[in-house]
């Protein structure tokens, strides 16, 4: 005959091994019915921009893959934060994801009093998608052949040019105020709403100075619309050879890219948030991708979402500094 407390611990064992074989079988479920609806990618700029161009690109062979399609939905404004706040409050199910960027994730925090939201708890790092060059490129009117010559004029007439950027904390912003930081030049921010905004008044001659990746840059410089001085990469690009980097102009350990990465409700299973990566790792391999992308010099990412975790500790680490340095505030 079994006392009371042996049928209360063969009970309490049966309801735990039960309760973590459901917790199983829901997760597994979770992770194979993924995606059971349409999936909307939240961009938060307009588009035109290289931030736009590597997510239609990645979502466009998401779609091919998926048995739904992965939709952009462009959110710009207020340097991401309304998108970032509408993606917080989604449903945590993997059908609501947004690109991360270096703003966003890595500047927002530290220019924003009150965002609403906390980067690193109400996000999930999903992969990193891209790293992509930063050019830095001048109007051909400007008095300048060369870098060298573009900083020498700049700091004989500081003040006297503007250059313009996607907005506040954007990935092109924050290069320039850091190239401005490490030659001592003033030259004025100008923020758009976007990278064809600013594109747009650039190729107009209204600004004389822009810094961009290279998928919204290149046909312009190949054109003669556009002269690139430098590029913010550690070496120079295979794309443009005879394009210097910042470094080596005598600005050593001068390093700016931009990257872009998927990133989920911070509540999103982790079983959906590796079904997810792994499928966009499978989209970022595909002969589409790896094409386009190395035409453009991109580093293509797609690994596990611990190392973009780890990426996105080690960019916000730089950037508060930038930041604080250059005094950056909101719009």
């Amino acid at each position: 005959m079994k006392t009371f407390g042996e049928l209360t611990r063969r009970q309490w064992m049966g309801t735990s091994l039960t309760a973590g074989l459901s917790a199983l079988t829901w997760q597994a479920q979770a992770q194979n019915n993924w995606p059971s609806k349409p999936v909307r990618f939240v961009v938060p700029f307009v588009p035109g921009g290289t931030s736009d161009i590597v997510a239609r690109t990645v979502a466009n062979e998401l779609t091919k893959q998926l048995s739904q399609p992965v939709l952009i939905d462009n959110k710009s404004g207020g340097g991401g934060v309304p998108a970032m706040q509408e993606v917080a409050r989604a449903a945590a199910d993997g059908h609501t994801l947004i690109l991360g960027h270096v703003g966003s994730l890595a500047v927002n925090p530290y220019i924003f009093a009150n965002t609403g939201y906390d980067v690193n708890r109400d996000f999930a790092p999903v992969t990193m998608l891209a790293k992509v060059p930063s050019l830095f490129v001048i109007h051909p009117d400007v008095p300048a052949r060369n870098f060298t010559e573009f900083v020498a004029y700049v700091r004989r007439n500081p003040g006297r040019l503007n250059y313009g950027s996607a907005g506040n904390a954007s990935a092109g912003h924050l290069a320039m105020e850091y190239l401005k930081l490490a030659t001592g030049m003033f030259i004025t921010h100008i923020p758009y709403r976007g990278t064809g905004p600013a594109l747009t008044d650039l190729l107009a001659g209204r600004t004389q100075a822009f810094s961009a990746g290279t998928p919204a840059l290149l046909p312009y410089i190949r054109s003669g619309k556009l002269r690139a001085i430098a590029t913010g990469t550690p070496q120079r690009l295979p794309s443009l050879p005879d394009l210097p980097t910042v470094a080596e102009m005598g600005y050593k350990g001068f390093e700016s890219v931009q990257w872009y990465g998927v990133m989920a409700p911070g509540a999103t299973p982790p079983d959906v948030i590796k079904r997810i990566q792994e499928e966009c790792r499978k989209a970022l391999r595909s002969p589409t991708i790896t094409e386009r992308f190395a035409s453009e010099d991109a580093l293509i990412g797609g690994e596990p979402a611990a190392e973009f975790t780890a990426f996105i500790a080690q960019q916000q680490k730089l950037w508060k500094d930038v930041v604080l340095k250059a005094r950056i505030k909101p719009d």
